[in-house]
This record gives structure tokens, sequence and C-alpha cells, in this order.
């Protein structure tokens, strides 16, 4: 089947989707990495928060949340499925999500804050590391950023 590239802010998108991508993230972030924290932040509904996901035969197979910071854009909740990884899908979601961003308004940098060892894989979209790791619920970060 084809997967599918969605990019939408949260009322637009219908509420079986929406609790995939939701029971996505819960079920990576806080239950495989172990990392219990307020996973529903209250981002996913700021003005100009899109969430992208992708999507096959109806099931969620990745998603991330991009945010309008006014001066920059961030991007955040970057996830993948176990049985997805390895395939793409969290590529075709970041370049879905820059690409729209870009349409927006191109002058902004992007930020990030990348678990550390995942680093090398979000500079294949041009984000470099911009400042000193930091640890998260246990999981060293770094800050990253993609200038214009």
């Amino acid at each position: 089947m084809t997967v599918g590239i969605q990019l939408s802010p949260l009322a637009e998108i219908p509420a079986t989707t929406l609790y995939r991508i939701l029971w996505l993230r819960v079920s990576v972030f806080v239950v495989e990495q172990g990392a219990a924290y307020p996973e529903l932040d209250g981002r996913d509904i700021e003005p100009g928060a899109m969430l992208a996901w992708a999507e096959e035969d109806g099931e969620v197979l990745g998603t991330l949340r991009l945010l309008d910071e006014a001066r920059r854009w961030r991007i955040g909740r970057v996830v993948t499925s176990a049985a997805a990884r390895g395939r793409g899908v969290g590529a075709d979601l970041m370049r879905r999500a820059i690409d729209h961003a870009l349409a927006q308004d191109a002058s902004r940098p992007f930020v990030l804050d990348a678990q550390e060892h995942l680093a090398e894989w979000y500079g294949r979209f041009g984000f470099v590391v911009s400042g000193p790791s930091f640890v998260e619920d246990r999981i060293p970060h770094v800050p990253m950023t993609r200038t214009p």
C-alpha cells in the first residue's frame, strides 16, 4: 500500500486519526522510552500549530509537530512506529513539514531539540547542533538549528 503524508491543524484532523497520532506519541515517548512527562503539553492547539502524519491502511506510522513561533519554526514530537522504522517515513514527514514552513515564510530559521543519537539524522535536513547537550527525561538531547 501507499503511505500518505498529511499536514493539518489539530482541529481539522478526524478524531480517530488524532487518537492514533497521540497513541503513537505516548507509546514511543512515554512507554517505549520510559519518559514519564506531560506528552499533551498544550502546544498542539496553539495558533499556527500543525501536525503531520504518515498513514497507511488507516494506521498512523509516524508523526511530527510543526510550531509557528513567530520568528522561527519549531519541529518536535518526531516519532515513527517500531514497525515503520527504516522505511523513510520520518524523512518524508520532515520534508513535508519543512516544505510547508518554507512556503509560509522562508526567512525564518528552524529549531528542534534532538535526542543526541539522532543528531546526524537531523543533519540530513540541514540541521546543525547549536548549543550544549542537555538531559531531558534521562535522555541526552542537543539543540539544533537550520538557518534560512
